[in-house]
């Protein structure tokens, strides 16, 4: 049974799946589809046009597809959309921007915590089991990859593509990208600390799987040499395992654009 608070305001095409509950003074616009045992808070806000797996929480005041941050962006302009996966907890005060772009969508996996006040921009793509503490920042366009997890209020600069199981010390300003399983700290630019071990246990890599990771971050970041020259050695070794591959092809996408931010390339 779907239970809806006297006080919500729902648009008559919005879905709702069995279990939904719906808080007081929610508003819920045009085309939405909220999944089953999915719970609102007071106060939420759900713009057009998106989609909301099973199971997730969104906590007081949050709002959920509102009008990007653009400016000449007017509130009859023509947008996308935004798609969230199933068993998110999103805490209070969180806003999630939909895709500036018509027919494209802002995306968002599984099994992620957004604490409270993150912010996470227009056309970003955010996969599964991220943590992102309190007052995060995430910038439009922006990729962050399963696994990550950022300490309170971490700044990411737009077109930033952070890979899979990083880790980023709080209060840092990331204006790059920063290549899979790795400590980074420190703003404009941050610095790499070294490899982010709780993560690749946490992602139940083997110890012979964390050993390669280790000395694949000596061989970028510890020998000498620029981080490319040493990435594509790295890449022309026999028999490296598919994580080391993935942290030397980030290393050589990010250097084909000058600002070391592959997405750029995707600009226009």
């Amino acid at each position: 049974m779907v239970q809806v608070h006297p006080s919500a305001v729902i648009d008559k095409d919005a879905r709702l799946a069995e279990g939904v509950v719906i808080g007081p003074n929610c508003v819920i616009d045009t085309r939405v589809s909220i999944g089953a045992g999915t719970m609102l808070d007071a106060n939420v806000v759900v713009g057009k046009d998106v989609m909301i797996g099973r199971g997730n929480r969104f906590f007081a005041n949050c709002v959920i597809g509102g009008t990007p941050q653009i400016l000449g962006l007017s509130l009859d302009c023509e947008i996308g959309g935004l798609v969230i996966g199933d068993n998110n907890i999103i805490r209070e005060q969180v806003t999630v921007h939909p895709s500036i772009h018509p027919g494209e969508c802002t995306k968002v996996g599984s099994d992620n915590l957004f604490m409270i006040g993150v912010h996470i921009g227009h056309d970003c793509v955010i996969e599964d089991k991220v943590v992102l503490s309190n007052y995060v920042q995430i910038s439009g366009h922006c990729k962050i990859g399963t696994g990550v997890w950022f300490s309170g209020m971490v700044l990411l600069h737009q077109f930033v593509t952070v890979g899979h199981w990083c880790y980023a010390a709080g209060m840092a300003g990331i204006n790059h990208d920063v290549p899979p399983f790795l400590i980074v700290s420190g703003h404009y630019p941050p610095r790499v600390r070294g490899v982010n071990k709780r993560g690749l246990m946490r992602a139940g890599f083997s110890e012979q799987q964390q050993q390669a990771i280790v000395q694949a971050y000596k061989k970028l970041y510890r020998q000498g040499g620029t981080l490319e020259e040493n990435a594509r050695v790295l890449a022309a070794e026999d028999g490296i395992d598919e994580n080391v591959r993935a942290m030397v092809e980030a290393v050589i996408r990010s250097g084909e654009q000058r600002f070391g931010r592959y997405l750029e390339k995707f600009r226009h």
